[in-house]
Order: C-alpha cells, then structure tokens, then sequence
C-alpha cells in the first residue's frame, strides 16, 4: 500500500516550500543570485541543507522556480493593468511604465531575472517567461489594432519586440552598482520608444 501523506504533512511541507522560496527571493534582491547558496537559504529559513535539497535537487532548479514565481508576480500586475476597458494606448504605455519602473526600483531583482550570468537552465527559464510577457502584450496589441488605434500589424513579432526592447534597455541600468540618477527619464525613454515603435507616433 502506498504511503499518503497526511493533510498536516501536506500543509507542512508547503510551508517549508513558501519559506524557502521567500528567503531566495529575499537574497537575491540584496545582492542577486550569487548572493544565493542552499546554505545561506537553509540557514534563512531554520532547516538543514539537506532540507532545502530535498524540496529542491539543485540549485539551478531553486532559481528557475525564484524567477517563474517572479514572473508570475509581474504577469499579474500586467494583466490588471491590460485587461481593462482603458483605450489600448494608454494600457500599452501604463504597462510598459509599470515594468520599467519596478525593475529599476529593485535593480538586483530585476537584473537576476533579466540578464546575470548563471547557467543554461535559468537562460531556457528566461526565455520562456519572455514569452509569458508577450502574451500579455499580444492581447493589448489585438485590442489597438481592433480599435483603430495601431496600424495592423503581427501581434507575434510587435509582441516579442517590446519585450526584448524593454528588457534590454534595462540591462546596463539594473546591472549598475548604484540606483540610475534619472530613473523617471530612463522610464520615458523606455516607454516612448516602445510606443512610437507600435503606433508610429508619440
């Protein structure tokens, strides 16, 4: 007969899981993921390194799941922003302003889950939460071309564009040791460019 765990033990474990997914979260926005070791989490969260292992095999498996949780967040907030009634060029501008200016406001995060130098495990996780992005962006693009409000184009491309447009721009700015002097210019700059590229037009 197969061993089931008891809804307590079930309960337990998703808790260790939280504690321990917080506590990664936690060190990489002080210093990003080389700040991220099972020891330091596992001395974070009361547990043995053994623990931590067990909930996660590898390291690379624990930053995967920092940046899927992550993304998750930042889909969330997106879509509150997106799927309104807003014209869809003020949800694209909203939406891109949204993203910019809480990356630049926990830079460490940000650059972590953008560009830091890692392994090809939490490369392949980038991408793939790349595209969750795009699929927001793919929705507001329907919505402005539906309307009259951009030019027709591909969703698909203008999608990944944007993206890769203001995931980019940030790279050198979260990367920096100190806060941008003018992160609310950098964030126009962003946010301009990306319009002008979708509609044609500040």
């Amino acid at each position: 007969m197969a061993y089931q765990r008891s809804p307590l033990m079930e309960e337990r474990l998703a808790d260790n899981r939280a504690r321990i997914m917080r506590a990664t979260r936690q060190l990489i926005a002080a210093g990003g993921f080389r700040e991220v070791s099972i020891t330091a989490v596992a001395r974070a969260v009361g547990l043995s390194t053994g623990a931590i292992y067990r909930y996660f095999p590898s390291k690379s498996e624990l930053y995967v799941q920092a940046l899927v949780d992550a993304v998750d967040h930042e889909v969330a907030v997106l879509r509150e922003i997106v799927d309104t009634d807003d014209p869809a060029t003020d949800r694209l501008r909203a939406a891109i302003r949204s993203f910019t200016s809480r990356a630049l406001k926990g830079p460490h995060l940000a650059y972590a889950f953008i560009a830091e130098p890692i392994d090809a495990e939490v490369d392949a996780g980038r991408i793939v939460c790349r595209e969750r992005f795009g699929e927001v962006f793919k929705d507001v693009l329907r919505d402005g071309i539906a309307a009259g409000e951009f030019p027709d184009q591909s969703v698909d491309v203008g999608a990944a564009c944007l993206v890769g447009a203001f995931t980019e721009a940030l790279v050198r700015p979260v990367a920096a040791t100190e806060k941008t002097a003018d992160a609310e210019r950098l964030v126009d700059a962003i946010t301009g460019f990306c319009f002008r590229a979708v509609v044609g037009r500040t």
